[in-house]
């Protein structure tokens, strides 16, 4: 229960926060990106709107937190937003520069940071208030590390602006990635609210529990799109010749990944929630598995309509997947509770799925699909065959099985040639890197 409080809070933050982003997480990188000189600008006049913003978004905040009955963690809660906000923004430099060395630094110090904290609080027996409060100071050192950065290595020229012409401009064309961005983060975190409506906070804790490996592993294919996502912006209006197949790359990749994970999740899923969730979580961490894969490809999608200009009709596509979301969440929490909140989030991965391939299909021509996937998904059904005899295998040995299903998916990958010579090549320049 303390843990459904402490996730029901972290999902009301992620709603609010949307009025302190406004779309511009994800057209700074672009723009800046195309243009390197005004980066600083852009940033600078980004930081002190968001300063802004930041004053009503506290007061709405306070707010939506009575619905819970949650305003006590009002000051941690509103603090952690606003960091992990102004963190995300800042470190949209690295990717905007290339500079993504950075970034990986950035995800190491906060997986250390967190870690520390997390086991004082389990040390002393710590409450919620305790847990908001690690991941707020979380955040804020984060911010701080980016700062650093960014004055020592002189990447901007950081300096606080306000030209209201600029960021009427920015706002005209950053309106469909902050409708974008309410709009999915709505279908992604209405779950929680409307599980709490109609179930105790125990099953929140058993729901959110086991989303946490789904949404940990959105980190992935986000860190992915957010590298090649600029790449991309620039191929559109230099060398579109290069779009495509650097976008069928993308894809691949994406699938590359994503699908052992799925496979992995579903077959192993007894062993996992007992590991890094809880008894109760096991059938949804099952269900939330087969929608990882959805989740990773879907971004090729999202990398496809950003870069040429079409951020209009994503958006729409998240239109439609939002409204099929709290539809069909309504319908089937009130009687299935959180396997019916599971099952929800994989139905709306596909359908945004078929939506975003129809509109990329549309402006950008179609992408062999099946030439590019049927290799890979083979590949992760013979590490599934290799992994169900160890389905019961529970603790510290699960790690020892996951590693001996990523040992057969890459032999598999190898023998059954999933990879061409130039795809082996770009991973073998990566490794060396």
């Amino acid at each position: 229960a303390g843990f459904g409080r402490f996730q029901t809070l972290v999902t009301y933050a992620a709603i609010v926060t949307v009025l302190i982003d406004l779309g511009f997480n994800s057209l700074y990188p672009r723009e800046a990106a195309r243009r390197p000189a005004e980066a600083g600008r852009y940033l600078g006049n980004l930081i002190t709107l968001r300063l802004g913003m930041a004053v009503i978004a506290f007061g709405v905040f306070a707010a939506v937190l009575t619905v819970p009955q949650l305003e006590y963690l009002l000051i941690p809660g509103f603090l952690l937003m606003l960091a992990q906000s102004f963190s995300g923004l800042l470190r949209q430099t690295f990717y905007a520069r290339q500079r993504v060395g950075y970034e990986a630094v950035a995800i190491v110090l906060e997986g250390v940071i967190l870690l520390v904290l997390t086991l004082i609080g389990i040390s002393a027996n710590a409450g919620v208030t305790y847990f908001v409060w690690a991941y707020a100071i979380q955040w804020t050192l984060s911010c701080a590390y980016a700062l650093t950065v960014l004055a020592l290595t002189r990447m901007v020229k950081l300096q606080l602006r306000f030209e209201p012409q600029l960021l009427r401009t920015w706002l005209r064309a950053s309106l469909p990635f902050a409708m974008t961005f309410v709009i999915t983060t709505l279908y992604f975190k209405s779950d929680v609210p409307i599980l709490r409506q109609f179930r105790p906070y125990a099953e929140v804790g058993w729901y959110t529990a086991a989303y946490k490996p789904f949404e940990a592993l959105l980190f992935v294919p986000v860190s992915m799109l957010n590298v090649v996502y600029p790449i991309l912006a620039i191929y559109h209006r230099e060398a579109p010749d290069r779009l495509l197949l650097g976008l069928q790359r993308f894809y691949k990749l994406l699938l590359l990944v994503g699908w052992p994970l799925t496979v992995g999740m579903v077959v192993l899923a007894p062993g996992l929630a007992k590991l890094v969730a809880y008894p109760q979580s096991e059938p949804a961490l099952a269900i939330l598995g087969v929608g990882v894969v959805l989740m990773f490809v879907n971004n090729t999608f999202i990398a496809a309509l950003n870069s040429i200009d079409r951020q209009l009709s994503f958006t729409w596509a998240s239109v439609i997947s939002m409204v099929f979301n709290i539809s069909l969440n309504l319908l089937v929490i009130p009687i299935w509770g959180y396997l019916g909140a599971s099952w929800s989030t994989v139905l709306t991965e596909t359908v945004l799925l078929v939506c975003g391939w129809w509109l990329t299909r549309r402006y950008l021509g179609g992408l062999p699909f099946f030439q590019l996937s049927w290799r890979v998904v083979v590949a992760g059904l013979v590490m599934g065959l290799a992994l169900i005899p160890f389905r019961g295998v529970e603790h510290a040995g699960v790690v020892a099985v996951v590693g001996l299903g990523a040992a057969v998916y890459g032999i598999a990958v190898l023998l059954i040639r999933a990879l061409d010579a130039g795809e082996l090549e770009l991973l073998r320049r990566a490794a060396r890197r």
